[in-house]
């Protein structure tokens, strides 16, 4: 399995529920493919460098994960046939200093994500 990161912006105009249903989404496509999804970090609401399809702005989510090269073709398909979804990239981890700073980003996603709960109780 080889390591992937694919980060995704869904339009501004969307609550917050529906956010984490275009996020569920995703990753629900990652679960059908057998991709192990190691980390979630979500960005929050950005300005985009350029105007999409009339937006200005975005809700930056970024998924980690380890997957088979075939499943990256069936996840973009998703995402490009999805409406609320205005841009997204993957990049692929290969070489050992790469997948070294893979962990780091899975690690520091992780970590962010536990502080919040920690915050939260």
């Amino acid at each position: 399995m080889t390591c992937y990161e694919t980060l995704f912006v869904v339009k501004p105009t969307l609550t917050e529920e529906e956010i984490a249903a275009q996020i569920a989404k995703v990753k629900e496509v990652l679960a059908k493919v057998n991709a192990e999804l190691l980390a979630t970090d979500d960005m929050g609401m950005r300005r985009l460098a350029y105007p999409v399809e009339k937006n200005d702005r975005g809700y930056y989510t970024v998924l980690f994960y380890k997957a088979e090269g075939a499943a990256i073709a069936e996840i973009e398909r998703n995402l490009k046939i999805n409406e609320e979804v205005i841009k997204f990239l993957t990049v692929k981890y290969v070489k050992n200093k790469e997948i070294a700073q893979f962990d780091n980003l899975v690690a520091a996603a992780n970590k962010e994500k536990s502080e919040s709960k920690s915050e939260e109780a």
